[in-house]
């Protein structure tokens, strides 16, 4: 497998577009399909309450849902929450309790690439025993990143880091009605990746080594074994003690 390198730029790597693809796949416990939806905000003035494009629903047991969305988002500080504001009508108990399988920003890195990187940290995040009328808040700070293969393929992943928090808010007297919010930031820095050869003399050295290591092994057993060929040879003449 290749190594792979790394350096800090300060760059837009994907000058080619203005927009980031973004990827969520999450499970709400309490809430059925019938009340979830997407809202997406940013400081560009950009506002959708019940995003509808390249989503899935899937019903669970016990009244829960699997939500799944593929969208875009620009490069400005926003926020998309996944929420019951967009339904008819409101559930009777909106618990926003969940399980996060998957938030990924950019393109998704291929299996198997030697890369050391926080692409996807909310993996298997579980909030199933959040109070019922909680918001939860995910801060995130997005990280663009480049990764070059041996090829000279490029890719455009992004890392990011997370805080969370959980919150139960009010609105005009009463409860606020909960949403699961992730609010981004993009950093000004990008890390790059660039796959290599690994070196002939990495080849050597760790032939070297197996070579070595075996020649320590055999030695050792060739010691035991005359050792014990000693011990046999003078108690068999007697000279044993």
């Amino acid at each position: 497998m290749p190594d792979s390198t790394s350096e800090l730029t300060v760059e837009d790597p994907v000058t080619h577009s203005e927009k980031i693809p973004v990827y969520i796949n999450i499970t709400l416990l309490k809430v059925g399909c019938d009340y979830v939806g997407l809202d997406i905000q940013d400081d560009m003035g950009r506002h959708e309450v019940g995003f509808q494009d390249n989503t899935v629903k899937v019903p669970q047991e016990g009244g829960g849902c699997r939500f799944e969305s593929h969208f875009l988002i620009n490069k400005v500080p926003g926020n998309f929450h996944v929420s019951t504001h967009s339904a008819r009508k409101q559930p009777e108990e909106p618990n926003m309790s969940h399980i996060v399988h998957k938030v990924r920003f950019g393109m998704e890195l291929e299996e198997g690439k030697n890369v050391k990187g926080s692409f996807n940290p909310l993996q298997n995040v579980d909030k199933s025993n959040s109070d019922a009328m909680a918001s939860h808040d995910y801060i995130l700070r997005v990280v663009p990143s480049v990764y070059e293969d041996i090829k000279g393929n490029i890719q455009f992943p992004f890392q990011y880091t997370f805080s969370s928090r959980e919150v139960v808010q009010f609105h005009h007297g009463g409860v606020a009605m909960p949403a699961i919010w992730f609010r981004y930031e993009l950093s000004p820095i990008t890390v790059r990746y660039k796959e290599k050869r690994k070196p002939f003399y990495t080849f050597l050295t760790t032939v070297c080594a197996i070579v070595g290591g075996t020649f320590t092994v055999a030695g050792i057993l060739d010691s035991l074994l005359f050792s014990a060929t000693e011990i046999f040879r003078k108690a068999e003449l007697g000279k044993l003690g």
